[in-house]
């Protein structure tokens, strides 16, 4: 662990996190984590726990926070498509190369019916953007 610690720690969770402050300022130089908040991305709420009262500086550390963490999600979202179109060209080059019957049989109804559902988004999504160029 490195010698200087965070004043705050976020416990990621669904939909946002728990903040807590970091404190070593005890008698036994331990460190303990008091909970001040909960955090929810989609909602864009920040929710004192319990009793207490969210100071200045704590409640810009927490939108900060949030507003990096929406970057991050983001990007790991567009990443995660790319990923999904490599493993369409993967999943095709495997079911003309080397798939068995059974293993297709398994697998080509969900196949299907995802990728259709898909095209279908797709192709209304562009079809709307085109309409609004």
């Amino acid at each position: 662990m490195s010698g200087e610690l965070p004043e705050f720690y976020f416990r990621i969770r669904d939909n946002g996190a728990m903040v807590f402050r970091v404190d070593t300022e005890n008698r036994q130089r331990r460190i303990e984590l008091d909970q001040i908040a909960v955090v929810n991305l989609n909602r864009g709420d920040i929710k004192p726990h319990g009793d207490h009262v969210l100071t200045t500086d704590e409640a810009r550390a927490i939108a900060e926070w949030m507003a990096e963490r929406k970057t991050t999600l983001g990007t790991r979202e567009i990443d995660d498509i790319h990923r999904t179109v490599d493993h369409l060209n993967l999943t095709a080059q495997w079911a003309q190369s080397r798939a068995t019957e059974t293993q297709l049989d398994e697998v080509t109804d969900a196949l299907l019916l995802a990728m259709h559902d898909l095209r279908i988004v797709l192709v209304r999504k562009k079809a709307d953007r085109m309409l609004k160029n």
